[in-house]
């Protein structure tokens, strides 16, 4: 007894002599921890600051005709009838360019904004000179003002917000003042439409596969291993695996051969279902992961007792194992997403488009997306297509965090509903 007492007294006094090194190495990860933290914030905060600092500010345009000289009787352009809007481009164009606006959509079923958005484009010609970001809009506005008027003296200055509902509204345009991201943004839902179709129920399936019905053989071992392995490829990998399976092994399937479209634009099988497909195994892996891990979470306590009651091996796991797992499952998937959402490289090798004007209409039509519309606009040398790349980082963010909002949504009312 006596040995025991004093052993415990000599640990209690080393562990005692430890104290204050044990309590400085805990303060170091603490401050370790702390600067990661606030180094992630001020990263994070740089990053937006960037963002919305390139998406608003001034803009000097020279127009090729003075919108004043067109104006009828002193009344201004836009507040002209759309008769005589049509007279002024019947004016101003070539003959044949004004048929041809007629054979494309009559005139007189056409909107006066349609109408006047031609007349912008065809007629005044306003093109950009210079531009200025929003923190030098706000700092130096008296010096932007001097300078615009030594340097661009018929140009006019505008104070322009790039994200506007124009932007959102319109298709992509080589004008940066008429360009916007609705077929970029259609693309994306379209895409991540089929993506989420295709590898939620793959990949909540393999996981209640393995982690419910698979005996721990050497085969199941090789197949966890690959799985997890798959989660660190590159996605670019993905996009030469797509490019081969999809794009060119089931071309009839993929550009809709096999369905009766014919489309020859969409025969090559670079289509938005080759796209979603492709993503689709991209992220399967991390939903089988992060499903399995879930699972896993379970207690073993309820499939107890719903095998005690009588309860089959599907009946536990449909009623009780997979409704418990979901908020896990939910949040796998949000993460997904969000990688799949934000891809280029794959896209970019299995055919996306860098300039396209018309929406898509169906799985087998041609499209681009958000992030091919902000790399092609950041890879031209005009700086206004900066501009217009900012703004739609923007939508892009808004489009992210309303999809990870609406997951979140049926996560937490899953979670409820279980407590």
């Amino acid at each position: 007894m006596t040995t025991s007492t004093d052993a415990n007294k000599k640990v209690g006094m080393s562990e005692e002599s430890n104290l204050p090194q044990r309590h400085q190495v805990g303060t170091i990860w603490q401050v370790v921890f702390q600067a990661s933290t606030i180094i992630g914030i001020i990263t994070l905060t740089a990053l937006l600051y960037n963002i919305v600092n390139s998406a608003f500010g001034y803009v000097a345009l020279e127009s090729k005709v003075d919108p004043e000289t067109l104006a009828i009787n002193d009344v201004p352009l836009e507040e002209l009838p759309k008769e005589d809007l049509v007279q002024i481009l019947k004016d101003y164009v070539s003959a044949g360019l004004f048929r041809r606006f007629e054979r494309d959509k009559p005139f007189e079923n056409r909107t006066h904004e349609e109408i006047y958005a031609l007349i912008q484009e065809r007629i005044i010609q306003p093109e950009i000179v210079s531009t200025w970001s929003l923190f030098d809009s706000i700092t130096k506005k008296n010096e932007i003002f001097s300078q615009t008027k030594i340097k661009y003296p018929k140009a006019e200055l505008h104070f322009v917000s790039w994200l506007n509902p124009d932007f959102v509204t319109s298709p992509q345009s080589s004008n940066p003042l008429a360009a916007g991201v609705r077929t970029a943004i259609l693309g994306s839902l379209w895409t991540i439409g089929i993506t989420l179709l295709t590898a939620f129920p793959l990949g909540v399936g393999a996981a209640v596969y393995l982690e419910e019905y698979a005996r721990d053989n050497l085969l199941n071992r090789i197949i966890q291993t690959n799985i997890s392995n798959l989660a660190g490829v590159p996605s670019i990998i993905y996009g030469m695996l797509g490019l081969a399976i999809f794009v060119r092994t089931m071309e009839p399937l993929t550009s809709g051969a096999i369905f009766g479209f014919t489309d020859p634009t969409t025969a090559n099988g670079r289509t938005i279902l080759s796209a979603g497909l492709t993503l689709a195994l991209l992220i399967l892996p991390l939903i089988i992961i992060n499903a399995q891990e879930a699972i896993r979470a379970v207690p073993l306590s309820l499939r107890h007792a719903s095998y005690g009651l009588g309860g089959t091996k599907w009946q536990t796991v449909w009623h009780h194992v997979l409704p418990n797992a979901v908020p896990g499952i939910l949040t796998g998937t949000i993460l997904a997403i969000s990688r799949a959402i934000g891809e280029t490289a794959p896209l970019v090798v299995v055919g996306a488009s860098t300039f396209i004007t018309f929406d898509p209409e169906s799985p087998f039509s041609k499209f681009t997306t958000l992030p091919i519309q902000i790399y092609q606009w950041t890879s031209r040398p005009q700086g206004e297509f900066r501009n217009i790349a900012a703004a739609a980082i923007i939508v892009l963010l808004i489009l992210l965090l309303a999809l990870n909002a609406s997951a979140v949504f049926l996560r937490n009312r899953y979670s409820r509903r279980l407590a």
